[in-house]
């Protein structure tokens, strides 16, 4: 049973194809349901099953990740180097299920910025498995659904960030990033791609190269906080006019 399922997990036999079937049919399902789920569950649903919906996406948010722990050392396969949740999808990722189980306004402002930036992340996956592999499906939960998870909480729970929370979310990001520094060093591994790119095509390509993108990185990161807040509080007038 080990060795299937270290062999399952690495079986590259059926690769993931970028901009392939398999990513655009899955990028479309995201779309419908970020848009119809909010929509539905606000407009249809009451307070209690609203909350019961958060509650099951917030527990398969967070399974996307601790099921892959469990496999990888149930097959024999789990690297220290490689597993540990030092890259900022994991940790948002037990996060957002706080926050939509729980309702932590606290882990929301965190969060809330983080969850929306893996947009990159959807649109270049660091991923080699196309559908239906584990990983596939466990990238479209970890990534498309947590960032439907973050949208759910502000539309249907009525949460919003303010915009002091750009700031509280930054720092938050620094901290990981000062953090993770010597857990590479001492483990040797390049968790949050502090150390090198990811092995496979994604945006930081166009970054330039190490150290270089990584400040890069840093800056847009910024930008693109003022973006979504700015760009959420116009959605959310508009979300409240329209009920």
């Amino acid at each position: 049973m080990t060795n299937n399922i270290a062999t399952y997990m690495y079986d590259k036999s059926n690769p993931f194809i970028f901009m392939g079937y398999d990513h655009i049919v899955s990028n479309l399902l995201f779309i419908i349901i970020l848009i119809g789920l909010p929509y539905y569950a606000k407009k249809h649903l009451s307070e209690n099953k609203q909350h019961t919906i958060g509650i099951i996406i917030g527990i398969v948010i967070a399974l996307g990740y601790l099921s892959w722990l469990c496999l990888e050392i149930i097959g024999g396969t789990f690297d220290i180097k490689l597993h540990l949740p030092f890259h900022l999808c994991r940790t948002a990722n037990l996060l957002v299920a706080i926050v939509l189980i729980y309702r932590s306004y606290l882990a929301y402002e965190i969060v809330f910025f983080w969850g929306l930036t893996v947009i990159h992340a959807i649109i270049t996956p660091d991923i080699t498995q196309g559908f239906p592999h584990y990983h596939f499906i466990r990238f479209w939960v970890t990534h498309q659904l947590m960032f439907i998870g973050v949208i759910y909480a502000t539309f249907v729970y009525d949460i919003r960030p303010r915009k002091r929370s750009i700031y509280i979310s930054f720092i938050s990001v620094m901290i990981f990033f000062i953090i993770t520094i010597p857990i590479n060093l001492l483990l040797k591994s390049n968790y949050f791609w502090i150390c090198g790119k990811p092995p496979v095509p994604t945006i930081l390509d166009y970054f330039g190269p190490w150290p270089w993108y990584i400040i890069v990185v840093m800056i847009l990161t910024l930008i693109h906080f003022y973006l979504f807040y700015y760009l959420i509080i116009f959605l959310s007038n508009k979300f409240v006019k329209a009920h």
